[in-house]
């Protein structure tokens, strides 16, 4: 794994590029630099940013170390849950460093779901010659796994669903290749439960989601074949944009489905702040596949600790770039689904009683907790 020293860091070079998005680039070797790199130059979301306390310049670590890793991460888009992975994931590599008494130089950027300037940042990275990618979000990691099978720079993914059938590793034991990392797999059956252990007597259930999200297409399938089996009506409504999630919302509300189900989709997630409000106000519980949209609004969140998520995958960038670790050699990290954290204002306008519902969830849990409504993780947690 290549090392740079800290005296021997590139000069910042700043790339224009259409769309009026500012990537930072930074790194390579042989070049003397009198400032250090900025972090996060779109402005949508980096540790350093959302008043984490990490330090603004892109430096993480050991400050006066020598030896200083290139990390460049790049994240699908501006939400809740994937800022919140990137967020643990600089804060336990700055920990790490520190730990270690090395350094790690973070290039971060979003190209809020825009493959062109995705495919830019990735470029960007490449150029600078990082140590090593970060792809938060199947696309970004597919992108990344597309754009170095002929180098040697590993990719560590993050919160993709099903990595196995996006073709980015052989198996989660052994992912060969050139890469690795966390899944936040759904396990699809175990919403459905919670929705039926609430109301016995749902009769339709909404499948809201993206039809062009990969990390979508396996859960909605389950819950398909789900409600087939118990014999349960079943209405889709997709949407690709914002005015398209919205519409899509309004009509399951005129659908008069009894719940709606949304897996773990980065799209809803983006816009949810936007209609959370209109399953509410037409008394429909919304069931989801992550924390951060009971955060945003939705009556249950179920599946994995989002900071978790991110501080494991920061350990499996040590691993690699630290310990020497070959990416395909490590196991893809997946992590227990079962906590329910339930949307306590939600839950109180659609007339059901918070502790009631965590004796219902109970056991069908591992764990069961409760939130309030905020924009951001930062809101909820000071």
């Amino acid at each position: 794994m290549k090392k740079t020293n800290k005296m021997n860091r590139i000069l910042t070079l700043a790339l224009s590029l259409a769309m009026t998005l500012s990537l930072a680039a930074c790194g390579g070797n042989g070049t003397t630099t009198t400032q250090k790199p900025s972090i996060g130059n779109s402005g949508s979301g980096s540790a350093a940013q959302s008043g984490s306390g990490l330090p603004a310049d892109g430096l993480l670590g050991d400050p006066g170390s020598d030896t200083i890793y290139h990390v460049g991460i790049c994240n699908y888009v501006d939400d809740a849950s994937l800022n919140q992975i990137n967020e643990n994931i600089q804060a336990r590599l700055d920990e790490i460093g520190q730990e270690k008494n090395v350094a790690f130089q973070v290039d971060y950027d979003n190209p809020n779901a825009d493959a062109a300037v995705m495919n830019q940042i990735i470029a960007n990275f490449q150029a600078d010659k990082v140590d090593l990618m970060v792809g938060i979000a199947t696309p970004v990691a597919m992108a990344m796994q597309a754009a170095t099978e002929d180098s040697d720079i590993p990719v560590v993914f993050s919160a993709v669903s099903d990595p196995v059938s996006a073709e980015l590793v052989a198996s989660l034991d052994a992912p060969g290749g050139n890469i690795t990392g966390t899944s936040d797999y759904l396990d699809t059956n175990s919403v459905m439960n919670l929705i039926f252990a609430v109301n016995p007597d749902t009769k339709k259930i909404g499948l809201l989601y993206n039809v062009g999200q990969d990390s979508s297409a396996t859960p909605i399938a389950h819950a398909k074949e789900y409600l087939d089996a118990k014999g349960i009506e079943y209405v889709e409504r997709t949407g690709t944009n914002a005015a398209e999630v919205k519409q899509a919302a309004q009509a399951l509300a005129a659908d008069g489905v009894d719940a709606v189900f949304t897996p773990t989709d980065n799209t809803i997630m983006e816009h949810y702040l936007s209609i959370y409000e209109i399953f509410v106000d037409a008394g429909i519980p919304h069931y989801t596949g992550a924390d951060s949209f009971a955060l945003n609004g939705a009556f249950l969140g179920y599946g994995v600790d989002y900071a978790n998520l991110g501080r494991e995958t920061a350990d499996m960038i040590a691993e690699i770039l630290i310990d020497g670790k070959e990416p395909g050699a490590l196991a893809v990290k997946t992590f227990d689904n079962g906590t329910a954290t339930v949307n306590t204002e939600t839950c109180e306008a659609l007339g059901l009683d918070y502790d009631e519902i965590a004796r219902i969830f109970a056991p069908l849990c591992t764990k069961v907790q409760p939130i309030t409504t905020a924009e951001e993780f930062g809101d909820l947690q000071g």
